[in-house]
């Protein structure tokens, strides 16, 4: 998935719950191009909520001992983009330019949403999905 589009996503408000196996990059752009895999024992979140730092154990070839959580960018895998889709998912089609993911979000036509690969087309579908979700929640809360 592009950074691009994680940091939309982070911008966008898409919570993220740290969990082995979850893949991210540093803020930070002299990291821009490094991506980091939690793993248990390895790299791991450490403290509590709100004060969570991402340590780094005994990785001997990096001088981080841990870094603040809000200093990480999580880099959700297709499968996390396709499950936060849940119900307004409805289907992946390979194309001759690349992926396009369908969604069908409440008081909408179906939509496809095209990208160069499956995963920047699924989170582009979040995207599309948490905009339609604040828009709807606007659109109730009184004035």
């Amino acid at each position: 998935m592009s950074r691009g589009l994680a940091l939309a996503l982070r911008h966008a408000g898409l919570p993220w719950n740290p969990a082995s196996g979850d893949r991210f990059s540093l803020l930070d752009e002299n990291f821009a191009g490094d991506v980091f895999t939690l793993a248990d024992m390895t790299i791991e979140p450490q403290g509590p909520a709100g004060r969570q730092v991402l340590g780094f154990n005994g990785t001997t070839e990096w001088a981080l001992d841990s870094v603040e959580f809000v200093d990480a960018l999580w880099l959700p895998r297709e499968d996390q983009l396709r499950e936060l889709l849940g119900a307004y998912f409805r289907g992946l089609e390979l194309t001759d330019q690349g992926y396009e993911v369908t969604v069908h979000l409440p008081g909408e036509d179906p939509r496809t949403i095209p990208a160069e690969t499956a995963p920047d087309a699924y989170a582009l579908a979040v995207l599309a999905r948490l905009g339609a979700a604040e828009e709807a929640a606007g659109r109730a809360a009184p004035d």
